[in-house]
């Protein structure tokens, strides 16, 4: 059963969710410098969100080498910074409520035959956004795929490669590209989360909870993150571990119905009635048309008895 609601969920979460509409949007602003320590200026400075591609930013920098993007709505978003005669940079970082965030990158110098060849892997990049965007898939995986025969270390590419592959429903080489983007970038949150979501969709409970643990130590905040990894570590029998990553969720996000339900059920393995009872009726409260509320109220009236 838990499978089941693992799977469904994963499937709301990732590919149904609508764009937070939140009062209070974030800023990111940064400097750019040399390997002396420079400013430099003109440089491309391209935001986008992980989640929706079409929401993307673009700046570039002063004289000063400073770029400040204001009115970003909280999330994930990939930075791509590209300058001619400069190896392109590429990070993730999240943007909270009315937060900024500040970034100090350092650009290297490139040859000229190492910035004709990155110049037509960004070109390609950038066409397979705009045929991703299009839904014009088999087209924008050929863009990828000529990307990273350009440049094969930028791991931006294989997140978006391993994106579209999804969309195209083709999970097996979405699971390789994600997989590649974390190894170039162990430390992205979405290419880790991402590779965890398809080792469960497949069953794959030990290897999907590695990627998944990787992913909640880099971010703290994604109440769904914590709730599929709860999900995992009960599938390989971790019930303890699990309770502790359903809790979290309902912590992050008091509303959780579904984490309320799954923190029940072991609390019922550990005989632990009064907490049981309390979860399960607040997972009722909140979902009394759950898929799930039927069982949950056979548990109840088992546990009252």
């Amino acid at each position: 059963m838990i499978k089941k609601s693992f799977i469904l969920l994963i499937s709301l979460f990732i590919l149904y969710s609508l764009p937070l509409r939140c009062q209070y949007q974030g800023k990111v602003k940064g400097i750019v410098v040399d390997d002396q320590g420079n400013p430099i200026l003109g440089v491309d400075v391209n935001i986008t969100s992980v989640k929706y591609v079409r929401r993307k930013h673009h700046v570039q920098t002063n004289e000063d080498g400073e770029f400040v993007q204001v009115g970003i709505y909280p999330g994930w978003y990939t930075i791509q910074l590209t300058k001619e005669g400069y190896m392109p940079v590429s990070t993730e970082k999240k943007v909270e409520i009315a937060e900024t965030v500040n970034l100090k990158i350092t650009m290297h110098k490139a040859s000229k035959a190492q910035q004709k060849e990155l110049s037509a892997a960004d070109k390609n990049f950038v066409k397979g956004n705009k045929l991703f965007q299009q839904e014009k898939f088999e087209e924008a995986i050929d863009a990828y795929k000529k990307a990273i025969d350009m440049n094969p270390k930028q791991w931006s590419y294989h997140f978006n490669l391993g994106l579209v592959f999804k969309k195209a429903g083709n999970n097996q080489e979405a699971l390789k590209a994600f997989q590649k983007a974390v190894e170039l970038n162990p430390e992205s949150f979405s290419a880790n989360k991402e590779a965890g979501e398809l080792l469960a969709k497949a069953e794959k409970w030990s290897e999907a909870k590695e990627y998944y643990s990787k992913a909640v130590s880099i971010n703290q905040d994604d109440p769904d993150t914590f709730y599929n990894y709860g999900a995992v570590l009960y599938e390989i029998g971790e019930k303890e571990e699990a309770l502790d990553a359903f809790l979290k969720a309902i912590d992050l996000d008091e509303k959780y119905a579904d984490a309320y339900y799954q923190a029940a059920v072991i609390y019922v393995s550990q005989n632990k009635m009064t907490e049981a009872i309390k979860y399960m009726e607040t997972f009722l409260e909140l979902a009394p048309d759950h898929p799930k509320a039927p069982t949950a109220r056979q548990i109840l009236d088992y546990l009252k008895k």
